[in-house]
Formats: C-alpha cells, structure tokens, sequence
C-alpha cells in the first residue's frame, strides 16, 4: 500500500468513524459515550456538527479514533479468552468503563 493509497484510507476510515458516532450519539447519549469512550463535551460537540464539518473534519491525514486499550490485559482477554466469551465481554466492558474518557 503506498502513501497516497494509506492517506485514502485513513479518510474513509475518518468519515465512517464520525458518521457512526453521531448517529449512535443522536440515538441513545449515554451508550454511544460509553461505547466511544468520549466526554459528553465530545460528544455534544459531534452531535452538532454539520454534514460539511464532518467532511473537513474526516479529510484529516490523521486516524480520528484510536484504540482504548491501554493495558495489553483487556486485548487479549477480548482476543484469547476462548471459556466463556458473554464473561469476557462483560469483563472487559467494565474495565474499558473505568478508564477515563
């Protein structure tokens, strides 16, 4: 994949990230901030953006979302834990929920 080609992708990526936030956002506030791991301040200020905001917002040549997985123990419960994955599911939601938006 050359650059041009990455830089592509990272704008979709962008776009679809942002799409999607708002319309979780714009559906249920309190799941969507949960879900995103944002501040309700990101969170109301992605509510109100504007369709032409978003697209200027997506075109950004860096990745807008990022993963929350600070501590390599919630990625490999999510990934390896094969017993009982409704257990590590809920495992991991409540250690992602203690970390800080």
């Amino acid at each position: 994949m050359n650059e041009t080609e990455m830089m592509s992708e990272i704008k979709d990526a962008n776009l679809n990230y942002l799409m999607l936030a708002q319309q979780m956002i714009r559906a249920d506030k309190a799941t969507a901030i949960f879900r995103l791991g944002i501040s309700e301040d990101i969170a109301d200020l992605l509510e109100g953006l504007s369709n032409f905001q978003i697209l200027k917002l997506s075109s950004s040549n860096m990745m807008l979302a990022r993963f929350r997985f600070e501590d390599s123990a919630i990625l490999s419960m999510l990934t390896d834990y094969t017993k009982d994955r409704a257990l590590a599911n809920a495992h991991s939601a409540i250690l992602l929920s203690g970390q800080p938006a």
